[in-house]
């Protein structure tokens, strides 16, 4: 069959995206997805930043509820409530997002083809398995968004992510509202749980984590609600692949192991990244060149827009992680202060922590009383606002 100068494994939000960008070079491109619809399984809690919808580049229809603020519960007693008074980030329909932005890659000009595998990769060619038979597709340049358990990259031999969350959601009848996201840290002391308002009686409710997550999300559920609805699991990637290119090949989104580590969304880096990466496979097509020096063009540009994002994401993480229940709740009264919830709120950012990062080391009272409660690691994660450097 005809070739193509790109193939995209996966039709998530990053693939999709990266589609529509290779199609927007005028790249022949061909997007292939193992289930039969887009869109399903879900596999996200939903909530994008207003910055993350906007990457997206569709219609608000998918948008069930805006945020405007979170309020974090210690368990302990201790309370923060982070008001913006404007929308920061929005609670979507997944599915129809999915559907969206596969439709305008489509519009641009990508094929797709659902209910399709890809099972193999020899000499240029991707092996697939769908409801057609079996083919061999001839391509130029691979993009892999195939998800945090990429099987690209196992085919090529490639390193992927050390380490793994696993997450559970469920939708229940809860009243709250509407404008805030609850986050509780202790459901989940290696992450946290969340209750996102999709409207004022509706709630999803989740967390992740690294063991017994299941026993630890049926006893935060039960907490809030006697049912549960449209229960999904999903896998979170911790920190980025070793190397995110190799052998006519680039890794985007969870494949390349991009999920914040600060609150395991990966739609805004994700997607940036694949815009990246059709940048590089556009100039890649060009020239004609696809050896590995050409490709070191992509990690450099995807470090160079978000690299200290995770890296900083990850020492948070950690922080974090170390933290006992006393720890947090003692947390969230030392930042129960007028000047520092404004600061928090004026410069918080879901997705570039290093702003507010940045702004609290300005605050010789953060740092005395952060490190007073949690060591010399957090007063060098602060200073990295001063620094600039990890």
């Amino acid at each position: 069959m005809a070739g193509y100068d790109v193939v995209v494994v996966g039709a998530g939000p990053c693939g999709s995206a990266a589609a529509r960008s290779c199609a927007e070079h005028d790249l022949h491109t061909l997007c292939i997805e193992e289930h039969a619809t887009i869109g399903y399984p879900v596999q996200c809690a939903g909530l994008l930043s207003t910055a993350a919808f906007e990457e997206c580049r569709v219609s608000r229809r998918s948008i069930l509820n805006e945020v405007s603020g979170a309020r974090m519960v210690s368990g302990l007693g201790g309370e923060l409530l982070f008001d913006a008074r404007t929308p920061k980030a929005y609670v979507v329909d997944r599915g129809m997002l999915d559907r969206e932005m596969a439709a305008a890659a489509a519009g641009a000009g990508a094929e797709f083809m659902t209910k399709t595998y890809a099972c193999g990769i020899r000499d240029g060619r991707i092996l697939t398995r769908g409801m057609n038979g079996s083919r061999e597709i001839p391509y130029r340049l691979l993009i892999a968004a195939d998800g945090p358990r990429s099987s690209i990259a196992r085919m090529l031999g490639m390193e992927r992510s050390e380490m793994y969350l696993s997450g559970l959601q469920a939708d229940i009848p809860y009243p709250m509202d509407p404008r805030y996201v609850e986050l509780h840290p202790n459901a989940s002391p290696d992450f946290f749980g969340w209750i996102i308002p999709i409207g004022p009686h509706r709630a999803r409710i989740g967390l992740c984590g690294r063991t017994g997550v299941r026993e630890r999300f049926e006893r935060f559920a039960s907490a809030y609600s006697d049912s549960c609805l449209h229960l999904v699991s999903g896998t979170i990637p911790l920190g980025a692949m070793p190397r995110t290119y190799g052998r006519r090949t680039l890794f985007v989104g969870d494949a390349a192991g991009f999920a914040k580590p600060t609150s395991g969304g990966g739609i805004y880096t994700g997607v940036r990244s694949a815009r990246h990466a059709a940048a590089v496979a556009a100039e890649c097509c060009g020239r004609g060149s696809f050896d590995d020096d050409t490709l070191r063009a992509y990690e450099e540009r995807w470090k160079q827009d978000f690299g200290n994002e995770i890296a900083l994401g990850l020492k948070l993480l950690k922080m974090r992680q170390k933290m006992t229940p006393d720890e947090i709740d003692r947390l969230c009264r030392v930042l129960n202060d007028p000047d520092l919830l404004d600061t928090i709120v004026t410069s918080g950012d879901m997705d570039r922590p290093s702003r507010l990062v940045k702004r609290l080391a300005l605050k010789p009272r953060v740092l005395k009383a952060m490190g007073i409660l949690f060591g010399s690691g957090v007063r060098h994660i602060l200073t990295y606002g001063k620094s600039n450097r990890l």
